[in-house]
């Protein structure tokens, strides 16, 4: 099982009126933290794009706030793979305040794995072998 873990901090830009977290961010930061878990794999979405015309489009997000993140608070995300199919895998998201360890936010990506055509359309289409066989090493 692969669990990516990274840190960062909650900056002015992040905080809504209120002096809280803006609810998007976290949306923002599950998005480029599945794209560094890709990345940590070996599977950079960017290349998969150019070499193969293969993307892990989103179909369905959510997100369960728990608790309210503040200005410079260190929040660690970690990233779990907890569901792979044959087209399509589910990323699992926890943002966490230390050191205090007070989960944030929860949260989960659907993924679907589409072909590129050359007609700028996209076909749902089987996570070929290779990529199947790296994901299925890193789930969960």
């Amino acid at each position: 099982m692969k669990v990516l873990r990274t840190e960062k901090r909650i900056w002015w830009g992040d905080l809504d009126p209120l002096g809280i977290v803006f609810y998007p961010r976290y949306y923002e930061w599950m998005d480029a933290h599945s794209h560094l878990f890709f990345h940590e794999l070996g599977l950079p979405l960017g290349d998969l794009l150019r070499r193969r015309g293969i993307i892990f489009g989103l179909v369905e997000t959510s997100c369960r706030y728990l608790a309210p993140g503040h200005y410079l608070d260190r929040v660690r995300l970690e990233t779990t793979l907890t569901q792979l199919r044959s087209k399509t895998l589910v990323l699992h998201h926890r943002m966490v305040r230390i050191p205090e360890e007070v989960t944030l936010v929860e949260g989960n990506e659907h993924r679907i794995c589409l072909k590129v055509r050359d007609d700028a359309s996209l076909q749902a289409v089987e996570i070929p072998g290779d990529l199947h066989r790296i994901l299925s090493d890193a789930a969960v």
